[in-house]
């Protein structure tokens, strides 16, 4: 029988994987849980999954090169999520063990909260209901209807193609910029960078989070946008200068932000943004759903299955070099 281990710290576990998901894990497996209110880094983790063949761990949970040069026994790497920068796949490939990524479910949770912060920030909803919570009556200020805006959307992937539409029946004129896509929908305007910033009313950020894209809005794009746009980032915090966004706010450049993602911990909003009150922010929430949720979760159920039936799962990012397998097909 196949022994799982879950990285996942209670509120996590309850929150990002769920009771069904566990249940399920159990009749594939023993399945021993983080006991542990905290993180566990590499020498923690090491110790912790002792004896266990696959790990499934959460997005905090690193699986850096020091850990899998330590010699784990687990022959499966297993990320409920989709993003796998903090696992060293190099380092899991030269040991033989398979790292494995989730499929992202959240992309109507997030298109859906992306067009809640834009009404947020085109008719001061926070404003007027901090107001209203601190006891005073707000004043009532014109704020600007969807219809017959413009949505610049940067990076036309699942969130993207799943927003644009929403967008178009509100009555929005939709930009799209991706250098790796080809948009052949009528609807939508194929446009560059520069001019889906300076024509946008709202500034969407979906772009893929890597080296090349670090900082790719920063004093200079800011610059481009109009004076009344608001950027809105739901992707990765590290795609924005952040001293760069808090001086064009500063200087009303653009006309305010929102945000569920950032530089702070566990990829939220940094707090010097989020406190703001020409910033609306959540705390890298927008995909906790329980549909989104539960997809992510059963991703890794399901690929748990596969290795047990003896099967290479789907979301392998490292195939070819996983060879620590047999083992667990010869238990």
């Amino acid at each position: 029988m196949a022994r799982i281990f879950l990285t996942h710290i209670p509120h996590m576990l309850q929150n990002y994987y769920g009771e069904r998901a566990v249940a399920a894990l159990r009749k594939l497996g023993e399945v021993k849980i983080n006991t542990s209110d905290d993180v566990l880094d590499a020498r923690a983790l090491f110790e912790a999954s002792k004896g266990c063949d696959i790990i499934v761990s959460d997005r905090q949970t690193p699986g850096p090169g020091e850990f899998f040069d330590m010699g784990p026994d687990a022959v499966a790497f297993l990320r409920c999520a989709v993003d796998i920068r903090n696992i060293d796949v190099a380092a899991a490939s030269k040991q033989g063990i398979l790292v494995t990524h989730a499929t992202p479910g959240f992309i109507a949770s997030v298109s859906e909260q992306t067009i809640g912060m834009m009404i947020d920030c085109a008719r001061n909803v926070s404003e007027y209901v901090m107001d209203y919570r601190a006891g005073k009556t707000p004043v009532a200020r014109p704020g600007r209807q969807l219809k017959g805006a413009a949505l610049g959307i940067m990076g036309y992937g699942d969130i993207g193609q799943y927003l644009a539409p929403l967008a178009l029946a509100l009555g929005m004129t939709v930009m799209i910029s991706d250098p790796f896509k080809t948009i052949d929908d009528p609807k939508l305007q194929q446009v560059d960078l520069p001019t889906l910033l300076r024509e946008s009313d709202f500034v969407v950020c979906l772009v893929v989070a890597n080296e090349k894209t670090e900082n790719l809005m920063n004093e200079a794009t800011f610059a481009q946008m109009k004076k009344s746009a608001y950027f809105i980032n739901m992707s990765r915090g590290n795609l924005v200068d952040e001293d760069a966004l808090i001086r064009a706010l500063d200087k009303k450049v653009i006309a305010g932000a929102a945000m569920d993602v950032g530089r702070a911990q566990d990829q939220m909003p940094s707090l010097k943004l989020a406190r703001r009150p020409d910033v609306v922010a959540t705390p890298h929430s927008a995909g906790l759903t329980p549909q989104a949720i539960e997809h992510q979760a059963f991703d890794t159920v399901n690929q748990v299955a596969e290795l047990v039936a003896g099967r290479m799962p789907p979301g392998a990012a490292n195939a070819d070099a996983a060879t620590r397998l047999s083992r667990l097909r010869k238990g």
